[in-house]
């Protein structure tokens, strides 16, 4: 099974920036795309960023005057979201996600990983 841990969350003021990391371990077959979501209590969790193994980037949340920037290194082990202008909207637990096109037992069936989450605060 693949395990995600995520790292770099914290208390920061607005305006400051933040820089996620998410290591992937276990036995990994392929991994498809990595992804970062947030998720706030009682709302539903939302997608911020994707990368996929050809390096394709998708970051679909509207964030006008500002640019994070998601990556992956390691053979898609490792993603970081880099979080830069941050606003005291922007707290939230956030996740990272793993899409792997092979389930435990190396058969072809799309399977989902996720992290525990750590959290960023972003304080006014």
């Amino acid at each position: 099974q693949v395990q995600l841990v995520e790292s770099g969350g914290g208390l920061v003021q607005s305006g400051g920036s933040l820089r996620l990391s998410c290591a992937a371990s276990g036995i990994i077959f392929s991994l498809d795309s990595l992804s970062w979501y947030r998720q706030v209590p009682g709302k539903q969790r939302e997608l911020v960023a994707t990368i996929r193994n050809n390096g394709r980037q998708s970051i679909p949340i509207p964030m006008p005057r500002r640019t994070w920037t998601i990556s992956a290194a390691d053979g898609m082990r490792a993603t970081y979201l880099q979080m830069n202008n941050l606003e005291p909207d922007d707290t939230a637990t956030y996740y990272c996600h793993a899409l792997s096109r092979y389930n435990d037992y190396g058969a072809a069936i799309p399977t989902d990983y996720w992290g525990q989450g750590t959290q960023v605060t972003v304080s006014s």
